[in-house]
């Protein structure tokens, strides 16, 4: 069970880090924080820079927490939070990824929360610095804070002027946002 963990928490947090160096920087195939930035805009987010760096981060500090298993709750909370706000930008496309749907988004929730319930296994900081294994209350709160975050962050970062990198004026004529 505990290379299983191991191997489940190497994967989904190095790919959630990995999402995150995308957003912020040109590693991994990204295409800088102006490219990041530019993502949240097209996606109708309000807060520019701020908001790729703010996702970057997270992405980057959960995947890595994940990988290493370390504040296990806290860390799928965080990839939980962001992970959701993924899924609802890709939401109105269904399900499936080559649709450019939300299924990947879902599995990487669906993993961090697992990976929370279960504990990161031996194999893991958590293990070896003694924090855990973590009390159940906390791995479901972390669960449930991170997905209303999600939900939160999307509802108040929304900007339904923003589309596709345009806002529309009163006159209803498109401008470049700045």
């Amino acid at each position: 069970m505990d290379s299983g963990l191991l191997m489940l928490r190497l994967v989904v947090g190095l790919l959630i880090a990995g999402h995150g160096v995308q957003k912020i920087s040109y590693r991994l195939g990204g295409n800088g924080l102006a490219g990041g930035t530019e993502e949240f805009r097209r996606d109708g987010f309000r807060g520019g820079r701020l908001t790729a760096l703010a996702a970057g981060g997270s992405q980057i500090g959960a995947g890595l927490f994940l990988a290493v298993g370390l504040l296990t709750p806290l860390a799928a909370m965080a990839a939980t939070g962001v992970m959701t706000v993924a899924g609802t930008v890709k939401w109105h496309k269904g399900l499936w990824v080559q649709n450019d749907g939300y299924e990947y988004p879902l599995v990487l929730v669906t993993a961090s929360a697992s990976v929370a319930l279960t504990g990161p296994g031996r194999w893991s900081l958590d293990h070896l610095l003694g924090p855990g294994p973590w009390p159940l209350w906390i791995s479901i709160s972390a669960i449930v804070i991170g997905l209303t975050s999600g939900l939160l962050t999307r509802t108040l970062l929304n900007d339904p002027a923003l589309i596709n990198g345009t806002t529309m004026e009163r006159t209803g004529h498109a401008k470049a946002a700045d």
